[in-house]
């Protein structure tokens, strides 16, 4: 282990937890735990790509509209990062094993009810049941998998083996619901999360034990900031989805800002107030926590972004066929599944402290490729993705770590969920940003085949635009992030994490 991670405090303070037994000391001693958690990320990244593939069947056979079929997956989203932050407040006093079992059954039960749907209305329910599950499950495995090791390697390499089991599902998801298409019905592929739930109750059962009453956070649950910050979230993530559906001359998206700002501005006020608030602020400004909820707020809205406009590209502007253009972006898949074999050899060689941003910068540096050369051909595109492709898959690692490691024991999964929500924020943001620069640039409609020159150079400018401004908003991102880890050092001595 490096200097800078024997920095870490749970590595060598001792905390809360010094009395109780040390954690495993090795990967494979916790493989029991590490498989149910491998198996709550799978669902979530397998789940996503498997259900983009499978929207035109569903809309054919259930009748649906554009609008609908936007909603199947906008309500599991909305739900999820709008209920992060309370269960995982919850999770944090009453129990994370707990709340992460019962929202592995209810994983169950709502998948299995898939097979009962009959309207598009009974599956965008069911969805965001799904959506509920899994905001009391995937912060909990983040919490779970940092709070199970001492040590701050054996932390990243749990954390990278999690992540790299998601990304394989995230990977292959797409070819395999396509083949599960050609002979199965589409609810095959959402029934399949009900296998994987049980598989990850028994592991998780078997592998982690139940919290202690001394681990929990002693506080009752801050209702009215839990109403307050759930509106915040949910009506951040309804904004830009209007915004794409509806334009930026409807109402609609506008006032969908503004109710988030006053629904912020009530939460914030609330916090400041509460006797026991359900997030303290002051946990957020801390130099580890803030630094790292930057870093990874940049990493999503990196790859939200550039995955939109790569993919209008290749299919619209280059008119590649959509398994062309599947095989276009190979190189990210590849960098984001292999990449995980670099994170401990790098963080071994430079330190966690400097991982982080130096894994962000290499994000911002793969978007401004885009935004200089993307339009030039393939090869400046191919390079773009493998650069955000291969920051982020650090980045996502460790910017997640230091927010655990800036929090208090008993805060752990409340963390978790913080990290999780910036990333669906800024990935929001990142896709109507650009789905808003192009509606503006762009003249007549966009699917329409055989454009004009002038709509083809219309399109082409609107996607460098827009790549510019998503690396001017990513490069604040991580300056910010920079400035706020120079603290980062004593924040940690402050506040040892171990849970």
């Amino acid at each position: 282990m490096t200097a800078n991670l024997s920095l870490s405090p749970a590595s060598t303070t001792a905390g809360p937890d010094a009395a109780r037994a040390s954690g495993p000391t090795t990967l494979r001693s916790a493989w029991l735990a590490l498989a149910g958690l491998s198996a709550v990320f799978l669902f979530e990244m397998l789940d996503n790509s498997v259900l983009n593939v499978a929207l035109p069947t569903i809309g054919r056979e259930l009748d649906a509209s554009t609008t609908a079929l936007q909603w199947i997956t906008g309500s599991y989203a909305i739900v999820f990062g709008g209920l992060m932050i309370a269960l995982s407040a919850a999770a944090d006093r009453i129990g994370r094993r707990r709340v992460m079992l019962a929202g592995l059954a209810l994983l169950a039960v709502a998948s299995l009810a898939t097979a009962f749907v009959g309207s598009v209305e009974q599956l965008i329910a069911v969805r965001a049941v799904m959506g509920v599950a899994a905001a009391m499950t995937t912060p909990g495995s983040l919490s779970l998998a940092f709070r199970l090791f001492d040590d701050d390697l054996l932390r990243v390499r749990a954390m990278t083996l999690i992540s790299t089991v998601g990304l394989v599902g995230l990977a292959v998801g797409p070819t395999a619901g396509g083949l599960a298409l050609a002979v199965a019905p589409w609810q095959v592929l959402l029934l399949v999360n009900a296998p994987i739930a049980v598989l990850a109750i028994v592991c998780i059962r078997l592998g982690i034990p139940a919290d202690r009453a001394e681990d929990l956070h002693p506080a009752p649950i801050d209702v009215p900031g839990a109403l307050s910050g759930t509106a915040t979230v949910v009506l951040a993530l309804v904004a830009p989805a209007l915004l794409l559906d509806e334009g930026a001359g409807s109402w609609a998206p506008w006032t969908a800002v503004g109710a988030a700002v006053v629904c912020g501005g009530l939460f914030v006020l609330r916090q400041r107030r509460a006797a026991h608030p359900l997030l303290d602020l002051a946990l957020v400004t801390r130099p580890l926590v803030s630094s790292g909820l930057a870093f990874k707020a940049a990493a999503g809205l990196a790859v939200a972004g550039l995955g939109y406009l790569v993919t209008l590209q290749l299919q619209l502007d280059w008119r590649w066929t959509p398994a062309q253009a599947a095989l276009g972006l190979l190189p990210q898949v590849v960098v984001l599944i292999a990449g995980g074999a670099v994170i401990s050899p790098l963080i071994r060689r430079i330190g966690l402290d400097r991982a982080a941003p130096l894994s962000a910068v290499v994000v911002v540096l793969g978007l401004a490729v885009y935004a200089v050369l993307g339009r030039t051909g393939y090869p400046a595109v191919a390079v773009a993705l493998v650069l955000v492709a291969a920051g982020m898959r650090t980045v996502g690692v460790v910017a997640g770590n230091s927010v655990m490691r800036g929090l208090p024991a008993d805060r752990t999964t409340i963390g978790a969920a913080l990290v999780d929500t910036a990333s669906e924020l800024t990935t929001a943001v990142g896709i109507a940003l650009c789905g808003t620069v192009i509606a503006a640039v762009f003249t007549g409609s966009i699917t329409r085949i055989g454009w004009t020159a002038v709509q083809t150079a219309e399109f082409r400018t609107a996607t460098s635009v827009a790549a510019g401004l998503l690396t001017a908003l990513a490069g604040l991102l991580v300056l910010l992030g920079m400035l706020r880890a120079r603290g980062g050092r004593a924040d940690a001595e402050q506040a040892p994490a171990r849970g």
